[in-house]
């Protein structure tokens, strides 16, 4: 039976398979890759550079689709084949939250601002979307920043901003590539944790590209994937 019979998952993706170029230039990035990810659940991704991460990152968020496969959202299927089901920019506004290397924050905005311009394209009332950007901001341990601009934020406080950006929505799945890459140690940790905490406690699930092998006890599940093939790690100890 499909887990979508019981409980939707956060995505649940069946034999995706990308492939740039034809006949002698023809790369296959994904090669028939399955992945299925809980709500409430946190699953780090690894491998090596060029193995196809960052290309199953962005064919399930609907970014640069499959050729091939099957995606389901919140238990909604989007994708069939290489036709969409639904207006995709929508979609992904809407029930994806993403979070890069970089915080990527406007930087002529507040911290606030910059949550809240989440919601108000998704013609959520300013009022409402003033509310939820202060409580996740308060959630996320950044509310007494409320007001700075970017510039006077340090690099894990960015973090958390963009963490609480991509949560503004109540996505089913945050997506997360390479996001403590240009954070020290200690700082990359917390946000590691903090996807954790934001996976158990706010019930999406999260799938977080890492080369950082320090912070995976703070994974559910690790994937691992190598030249466009996906294979199962190490459950967390």
């Amino acid at each position: 039976m499909s887990a979508r019979d019981t409980e939707p998952l956060a995505i649940e993706a069946l034999n995706l398979t990308k492939i740039y170029g034809s006949g002698n230039t023809e790369v296959v990035a994904l090669n028939d890759v399955t992945v299925r990810v809980a709500r409430g659940e946190v699953v780090a991704l690894l491998g090596p550079s060029g193995a196809g991460k960052s290309t199953l990152l962005t064919a399930v968020g609907l970014i640069n689709p499959p050729t091939r496969g099957r995606i389901w959202i919140g238990g909604e299927l989007v994708l069939e084949a290489d036709r969409a089901r639904v207006d995709l920019r929508v979609f992904r506004r809407r029930h994806l939250g993403f979070v890069f290397q970089k915080a990527n924050l406007i930087p002529f905005l507040s911290a606030e601002e910059n949550v809240r311009i989440a919601m108000e394209i998704n013609d959520v009332p300013a009022r409402e979307a003033r509310r939820r950007a202060r409580e996740l901001l308060d959630y996320l341990g950044v509310g007494a920043r409320a007001t700075n601009l970017p510039a006077m934020l340090s690099g894990g406080q960015q973090q958390r901003v963009a963490v609480a950006r991509a949560l503004a929505n109540r996505p089913s799945l945050v997506l997360a590539d390479e996001p403590t890459a240009a954070l020290d140690s200690q700082r990359g940790r917390q946000v590691m944790e903090l996807f954790r905490q934001v996976a158990h406690e706010q019930g999406a699930g999260v799938l977080v590209v890492t080369h950082d092998h320090r912070s995976l006890d703070v994974f559910d599940r690790t994937l691992e994937m190598e030249d466009g093939v996906l294979r199962e790690g190490q459950a967390a100890s």
